[in-house]
């Protein structure tokens, strides 16, 4: 049996992210796959990275109990909106507190990049938004999805990242949100 990390990013629990994350994971074949879920909101941490990379804060409980989950997941689902084409605060600093140097990569001497420590792993971005994915692409560069994917996750060893980019949710139909719950169901499903 394989290892299922869900992360969900929304500080809101009654927000679509949530409804997405949880048609998700009832999709999923329990038989292949042993699920864990973090829901962001519920960790209490400072997110900030109080002095950057120079001197390690202590991780708080949480951090350490959800960087544990991390490293046993050999795939991980984050759900998030984007906001100001940008992935939320809540999980950046998620991110700047949990995914340090020795922990989700390490600093070769005289090597420019550094060592990858969370390969072996895959994930999936599901991103909700109010942008159209053609306006996103096209005249933004896509920057959560950059940033996100491949300055994050792939910088650290995770491989292949997929995505879903589901937009526009602002003023969305009853009957567009039903079919996005579906298709996330079946999403679930397909994971293998």
């Amino acid at each position: 049996m394989k290892n299922l990390l869900i992360i969900n990013s929304h500080p809101d629990k009654e927000s679509f992210n949530y409804a997405l994350s949880q048609s998700f994971e009832a999709g999923l074949d329990r038989s292949v796959w042993k699920v864990e879920v973090i829901n962001l909101t519920d960790l209490t941490f400072n997110p900030i990275l109080q002095y950057g990379y120079r001197k390690r804060t202590e991780l708080e409980p949480d951090l350490l109990m959800a960087l544990e989950k991390i490293k046993n997941a050999q795939h991980l689902i984050w759900f998030f909106p984007m906001w100001w084409y940008g992935i939320p605060a809540l999980l950046k600093g998620f991110i700047d507190r949990t995914f340090l140097p020795g922990i989700a990569f390490e600093y070769v001497e005289g090597k420019p990049l550094p060592k990858k420590l969370f390969t072996g792993k895959t994930a999936q971005l599901v991103i909700t938004a109010d942008t159209p994915r053609w306006y996103d692409y096209l005249f933004m560069g896509s920057p959560a999805i950059k940033q996100f994917k491949r300055g994050t996750l792939q910088f650290c060893g995770i491989n292949p990242v997929k995505v879903t980019y589901i937009a526009t949710l602002r003023n969305s139909s009853e009957a567009f949100r039903k079919t996005w719950l579906e298709k996330m169901a079946d999403l679930g499903k397909k994971t293998k």
